[in-house]
Formats: structure tokens, sequence, C-alpha cells
């Protein structure tokens, strides 16, 4: 993290209304497949747009370390891949740093080979568990030796032929889901995964723009039965475009929303109704948010947001939304603050498991910060105040997590008082211009001393 092991402490204050136009950095899932699929497949992928966090960068490294060459000329990454089948056994460990996404991802591609591969986190991935990952690949041969709990460090080796399976995965979770259609590239005959929640389907819709035989069946009671055809040719991409991330807008959203007198467009956003929980529901609670300039980029609908201060009050966010805006519930319990009436959002154990125990942190993170809640072991709710009268003042502790601490000043943007959050380093993971692109907009950030 920047090579500081100190905290950095920051506040952010009212600093007045927000205005102005920005692009927030690419899609973090697209970014993920777009080194993923373009390093697998044969021919040159041309990137734009790709997030370069940390954790993407990782998921680069590791395909570099199998085999593709990925460099960056200007503002475009060039991937020329190894052919699908064809990957190299890595040399060194595969470091995946904090990403959860990147390493579970590998672990399903790299599942399918006849090599072994040793993946390595920090701490914090270290922890978080792997065996929904690790349960499918066992049943196609893979052989994995992991700490207790199927955590971090992990080897895997595949068999000399993997088997294809059938798989209904157990909960929504489109890890799961892309990491056994990535293990199924590399195993002969077809592989179906069962999904009876639907969830985000970037790895569908990418591996069919790369080539892959790919087909989706939804029956009659909303099961989808994904089907992919093994062993067959994946094609470079010549034109990609990250588009960008509607987990990043979720702040630029609220934080206009919520500030007096703000008027803020942000550009180029992904639409996929798998992500738009967040929007659907501000829309809802009242928020003027215009989406204008729909279009089509790299297979995925995408469109410019201009959004308004707004008069917003209290909903219930049906559970079955809670795929489409897993991350965003964070920055969504801050909106909340400032609706008339009740927000209740329910279908939160996912938040468990997140990067720290996002829920727990969310409301010690309102009482610090005078905001009336409650919460229970999978939902929480938040009584508002449109003025916002006697917010602020609290330091929120992060635990490390870049969600929280984007959340929380945010929520110091429309308070009186100043809200502090106790670390801001993490922030790099996803979304390193987040403060300069807020400042732009005419927020107010004071670094805090230690």
């Amino acid at each position: 993290m920047h090579g500081t092991t100190r905290p950095r402490p920051l506040a952010t204050r009212d600093a007045g209304k927000l205005s102005g136009r920005v692009k927030v950095p690419g899609d973090k899932s697209i970014s993920h497949r777009a080194f993923l699929f373009g390093g697998l497949a044969s021919g040159t992928t041309r990137v734009r747009g790709l997030l370069e966090g940390e954790d993407v960068i990782a998921t680069g490294n590791a395909m570099r370390a199998m085999g593709a060459r990925i460099r960056k000329e200007g503002e475009t990454w060039i991937v020329d891949g190894v052919g699908n089948g064809c990957l190299l056994e890595p040399e060194e460990v595969l470091d995946f740093g904090n990403a959860g996404t990147g390493a579970r991802l590998t672990m399903g591609l790299v599942g399918s080979y006849d090599f072994g591969a040793t993946f390595v986190g920090d701490a914090s991935l270290s922890k978080r568990p792997m065996g929904r990952v690790l349960d499918p690949l066992r049943l196609i041969g893979t052989q994995v030796v992991a700490r207790s709990g199927d955590r971090l460090p992990l080897s895997l080796r595949g068999p000399r032929v993997a088997a294809p399976i059938e798989y209904r995965v157990p909960m929504a979770s489109a890890q799961v889901k892309s990491a056994v259609l990535l293990a199924g590239l590399n195993a002969p005959g077809t592989t179906t995964v069962i999904e009876t929640v639907m969830t985000r389907d970037h790895t569908e819709k990418m591996l069919a723009g790369f080539g892959a035989v790919i087909g989706v069946e939804t029956d009659g009671d909303g099961v989808r039965h994904i089907r992919l055809e093994g062993q067959g040719n994946l094609t470079g991409v010549a034109d990609f475009e990250v588009p960008g991330d509607p987990s990043s807008a979720a702040f630029p959203i609220v934080a206009a929303l919520i500030v007096p007198g703000s008027d803020v467009t942000i550009e180029n956003v992904l639409m996929n109704p798998t992500r738009t929980g967040l929007i659907e529901t501000l829309i809802e609670m009242g928020g003027l948010i215009e989406i204008i300039n729909r279009r089509i980029a790299g297979g995925e609908d995408v469109a410019d947001l201009r959004v308004r201060h707004s008069t917003l009050s209290g909903v219930t966010v049906p559970p079955e939304r809670a795929p489409s805006m897993i991350d965003e519930y964070p920055v969504l319990a801050v909106a909340s603050a400032f609706a008339s009436g009740t927000t209740v959002m329910r279908g939160l154990e996912e938040l468990r498991v997140k990067e720290s125990d996002r829920l727990a942190a969310v409301a010690a993170g309102l009482a610090a910060n005078a905001i009336a809640h409650e919460t229970g072991e999978d939902w929480l709710t938040v009584t508002g105040n449109p003025d916002g009268r006697g917010y602020g003042g609290g330091t929120v502790a992060t635990h490390l997590d870049h969600r929280i601490a984007m959340s929380f000043l945010v929520l110091g943007m429309a308070c009186k008082a100043p809200v502090t959050v106790d670390d801001a380093r993490m922030i790099a993971t996803s979304f390193p211009a987040f403060e300069p692109m807020m400042a732009g907009l005419g927020a107010g950030f004071d670094d805090v001393a230690g």
C-alpha cells in the first residue's frame, strides 16, 4: 500500500455544492476478465479504460506468469494471449495481494490444467474462505492442498484430463459460476452451470465476445442453465473498452444526491442490469438520476448519468436485489441517513464475508456519527433525517476496507461536523483517483494528524 505502513486518517467536511463532469475508473469485474480472457485467447486484445488498481494488476501479473505477454502503450493495454489450453506452469507463486476476485477466477482457470500452481495473498485475503470455488474444482479432478478451512496459501494441481461437470451453484455467487466456466474451457465436452438466482453475467457475455461457444437457457422457474463447450478456440478482441464501474460511480452519485445544490454528470457507466440495483433503489427513493446517451460498448450496456440533489424517502429494498448491489449497501446506508422515514435492507448475509464484516463496520460507522439504525444477522435499517442535523463528528474504523472508507467520506461531504476515517490508504485498491476526482467536483478533504 504505497510502501507505507502508517495509517492515513482522512476527513471530509461540508464544502458546499458538488458540480461538474467526471469519469469513474473502469469496471473492476470486467478489468479482471479482460486480462484473464485476453491472456488466454490467441492473438492480441487491446484494452482501453482498464481499472489500474492493485487487484487487477495482480491478475495481469498471474497471466504473465503463465505465458501471456502484457504491456501498456499510452492509455492502451496490449495483451498477447497464449491460446486456449496453452497456459504454462508458473515458475513462481501467484501473489494476488488483496484480490479475491482475481484469485478465485484464476483458480478456476488453472484448475483444469495438468500442472501445479500455488496461490498466496495478503493477510486479509488469507483469512477469506476459498472452499466455494475449490469444491467444484475437486469434482473435475483438481487436487487441492490448502490450510484448514480452504484458505490461502494453497496449491492446485489439475488432472491429466479434466472432467466436464454439471454444477448447481449453491449460493448466489458470480465468482463460483465464473470459476466453473473457466475450468470448463480446458475440459473436453460440455460444462454446465445451473444458477437459481441470476448474478452478474460478465463472464458469459465476455466469453461469447472472445469466441467461446456458450449458451444460456432460462427455464420456467427462472433457473439459468449455462452451457460451455470446452477446448474451443478463443480469439483476441482488437478494440475492447472497459465501461465505468457502477460500484465506483456509487460514491459521486450518492454525494450529489445528499449535498444541497449539487449537479454532477458521471460518464460511461456500466448499466448491465445485474449491476444497477443501487441506481434502481435510489430512483425509487426519489433520487433525480437521469440516464442519458445509452449505448452498447464491449457487449455491455453503458450510459451517462446526470445526478442532482434530491429529496429522498425511505424504502424497503427487496432482498432479491442484493446480488445486483452487494458492494453498494454501505453507501446506500449513507444515502438513507438523508431520507425521510426508514430504509430497510435485508438479505445481506454476503456482507459478513467481504473484505471486512461490512455489516458490522457500517453499523459502527453510523453509530459514530449519530445516525439512527438497527442491525441483525442479515439486515440493516436506517432512519433518516433529511437535513442531516446533528450528524458527523465521528471517526470510522475502516478495517482496511476501501468501500467503508469511501462511503463515510461521502457522508462527511453532507455533514456540518467533519467525518474522519481511520485510514484512507486502501482506497487505492479499487479507486486510486477517488480523492482528486471528488475534490475536483468541490468536496473538501483534510488530512488528520495521526
